[in-house]
Parts: C-alpha cells; sequence; structure tokens
C-alpha cells in the first residue's frame, strides 16, 4: 500500500518563520512542529495552521531531537485549537534537503510530515516527506 499524497501547504508568513528560525540555530541544525488538522480520513490534510520553533536538544550540526518540553507544548497549542502534531522541520546545514539515515531511523510517526531545510546554498532550500518502515516519499510543498 502506497502513502497517501497530501501536499505540505504553508503560509508565506510561516515558511518564513521556519526558514529564519534555521538561520538563527546555525551552526547547529535547527527544529520545530507543524501543527494542523486531520482529514476525514484521520490522516494530516497538509494544512498547517501553526509552526512552533522548538529548541534543539541535541545542540547539534549533524542531529537534531525536538526538545520533549516543546513538544508537550506544541501538543496542549494542538488540542486547544482541535488541530494535532502533524510533523516536524528541521535544517540541514551543508547537506541538501533529503532525509538522512539517521532522520529516516528517528521517523517519529509515519503519518507525520517531515519538512527539511538545506542552508547549504545561498538560497534555502524546503522540501517535504513523508517516512513509513523507512521508505521515504516527497511531499510536494505550496507556499501561499
Amino acid at each position: 500500500m502506497g502513502f497517501a499524497e497530501p501536499t505540505l501547504r504553508l503560509t508565506t508568513e510561516q515558511y518564513e518563520v521556519i526558514v529564519a528560525h534555521c538561520y538563527d540555530g546555525l551552526p547547529d541544525e535547527a527544529c520545530g512542529m507543524l501543527i494542523g488538522p486531520l482529514g476525514d480520513d484521520g490522516q494530516p490534510a497538509g494544512d498547517v495552521s501553526t509552526v512552533m520553533p522548538c529548541r534543539n536538544a541535541d545542540a547539534s550540526a549533524k542531529s537534531y531531537r525536538v526538545d520533549p518540553r516543546d513538544v508537550f507544548r506544541a501538543s496542549r497549542e494542538a488540542q486547544a485549537n482541535g488541530h494535532e502534531l502533524i510533523g516536524a522541520w528541521h535544517s540541514h546545514t551543508h547537506t541538501d534537503a533529503y532525509p538522512s539515515l539517521t532522520d529516516v531511523r528517528e521517523a517519529r510517526d509515519p503519518t507525520w510530515m517531515y519538512a527539511i531545510v538545506s542552508l547549504r546554498h545561498a538560497e534555502p532550500s524546503l522540501r517535504a516527506y513523508r517516512i513509513r518502515n523507512e521508505k521515504i516519499e516527497e511531499v510536494p510543498v505550496e507556499v501561499r
């Protein structure tokens, strides 16, 4: 059975918050949570209602772990608005916006969308994926 084909939909403001947080995190990877509604099938539909910058508990340029207190805070924010945690984002400071072996191994939820911002080049690049059973499938990203 294949992946559902949602599109990760961000507003321009949400995109700018994510990218700014990634630059603010340098030289380490930055991370955050994506909050939004679920679709009729109980899976994330792709619409993002809130982007929540979080602390990288690893404090590392090669890995990230969203601080558990921030996950709890994001979860409470989602519930307060009738939404759910639908994914996470993090930056790759020196590599492309593609999941690393660590990203695949650490993927927390197979329904989530994982956005990765590459800061490797002059212009940041944001791509998104679903990771299920160690299989990676790219998810389209729409910034509006």
